[in-house]
């Protein structure tokens, strides 16, 4: 297919029409099929919890729900759901990197991920909420280059939590073991919630993330929490590589990265209320000492992150706003003993801001600034790598000249809600730096812009 005809693919109104030919194949089937689990639960609509329909964004009624331990309403006998995403994704400029590896399903309509949901209330003060997800694009075979399906433990929060009141004041505490720092979180600013559409292919954000962006499933953490007067949040945790009987906890694969120790991981937020409007604004911390090979150990790299964040939402009738804000600078100490880095000490600095509005809990749009900035390293973000026979050559799609993690870009997003089980979108990954360089940023003459990605997906639940 020609360059010239590739562009012209990225019209969003060919590839809406084009995902919602998909529509029918995915509604017939979940009209027989159970409301998702909390909702059959609490016998509530979905929109009662999250804020405006949309998932995973709470309301405070879905966030109270969440800090009692998933346990209002009734137990159920059978405490499961099902999710599915399908997807279509399209890089404006594939001309450069491996074909069958980067851009393998380019402009094609993929069965993308499917999970299967179950908790609830387990007892009065204990419940949880569990995710098992079959990624349908999880790896190549080296040889065939053909593509492989995995199965894995998503998101885990497993909980107990008690409620007092008394002097006029109404406390709610508990432990949460679960395997993600923040997605024990109950704003949507915290990193394993603030991005949260499921994307298989294209690019979809810096290449350079936090690393309490990036512990998911890759660590298991107990942590105490208490919520006093709906206005003071805290939360306390330590995380630490799965052992024994844990390790089911995990993606499953070969941990990417190995916790030596124990990695504390400390929230603090101010909440309110008044009347349709909520807002918070809070700080959060992790220290990880990471070992520089997962298997054998040796030396680690001392990674220190802080962020602040804020939220504001407005919830009156048919009109529902959210405004997120998420700041976080990152301290990598070591680097250079583990020879991951050339510098002894390097910063990572990450933003993202987002605003959406949605309409009746049918129709809506969203639009996110995102950016990384950073220390320059040679060693952490490359220029060139050896091709075998001692020669360096540039490092197609990833690689930086400017040996910088620098990226910049905006993420709008369009949205229909037919039914609360099912949302259709696209979202459009708008590139304006990657790996530090608008231009040539990777030594082969590629630019910024032909990074951008449109993702439309078609997001069921049942």
């Amino acid at each position: 297919m020609s360059n010239s005809r590739r562009t012209c693919l990225f019209h969003l109104s060919r590839r809406i029409a084009l995902a919602a030919l998909l529509a029918p194949l995915w509604f017939a089937p979940l009209a027989a099929q159970a409301m998702p689990v909390f909702a059959r639960q609490t016998s509530m609509q979905c929109a009662t919890c999250h804020a405006g329909g949309q998932f995973p964004e709470l309301t405070p009624f879905g966030r109270n729900f969440k800090l009692t331990g998933y346990t209002l309403g009734q137990r159920l006998t059978v405490p499961l759901a099902v999710m599915g995403v399908a997807s279509r994704s399209s890089t404006r400029d594939i001309s450069s990197g491996q074909v069958s590896a980067d851009f393998a399903k380019d402009a094609s309509v993929i069965f993308q991920t499917g999970s299967l949901l179950f908790g609830g209330k387990i007892t009065n003060n204990v419940g949880m909420f569990g995710q098992i997800t079959y990624e349908n694009y999880d790896h190549q075979d080296p040889t065939s280059l053909g593509w492989k399906g995995h199965s894995h433990a998503d998101n885990i929060d497993i909980r107990y939590a008690r409620q007092w009141t008394g002097g006029g004041h109404t406390v709610v505490s508990g432990l949460t073991l679960n395997n993600n720092p923040s997605v024990s979180d109950i704003w949507n600013t915290a990193p394993a919630w603030i991005s949260y559409v499921p994307t298989a292919f294209g690019f979809t954000g810096p290449a350079a993330e936090p690393m309490v962006a990036e512990l998911g499933q890759q660590v298991v953490g107990l942590s105490a929490y208490s919520m006093f007067d709906n206005t003071l949040y805290a939360e306390v945790a330590g995380y630490h590589s799965p052992k024994g009987a844990f390790k089911v906890l995990t993606e499953g694969n070969e941990l990417e990265a190995r916790v030596k120790g124990v990695s504390p991981y400390l929230r603090v937020a101010l909440s309110q209320v008044w009347g349709d409007h909520n807002g918070m604004v809070g700080v959060f911390g992790l220290n990880a000492n990471i070992y520089q090979d997962p298997v054998a150990g040796g030396p680690t790299t001392a990674y220190r992150d802080r962020g602040i964040d804020a939220q504001y939402q407005y919830l009156a009738g048919e009109h529902t706003a959210t405004a997120q804000l998420s700041y976080i600078r990152e301290k990598i100490r070591g680097g250079d003993r583990t020879g991951i880095a050339s510098n002894a000490s390097n910063t990572l600095r990450q933003w993202r801001v987002k605003g959406s509005y949605i309409h009746g809990a049918k129709v809506g749009g969203s639009l996110t600034w995102f950016n990384t900035t950073g220390s320059s390293d040679a060693t952490l973000y490359p220029a060139s790598q050896d091709d075998g026979s001692g020669n360096l050559v540039p490092i197609p799609l990833s690689g930086s000249i400017a040996n910088n993690p620098g990226t910049r870009g905006w993420i709008p997003e369009v949205f229909w809600i037919p039914h609360q089980q099912i949302r259709l979108g696209a979202q459009f990954f708008k590139f304006k730096r990657y790996n530090g360089s608008s231009t040539n940023y990777d030594g082969t003459g590629r630019n910024a812009r032909g990074n951008d990605t449109l993702f439309i997906y078609l997001w069921a639940a049942g």
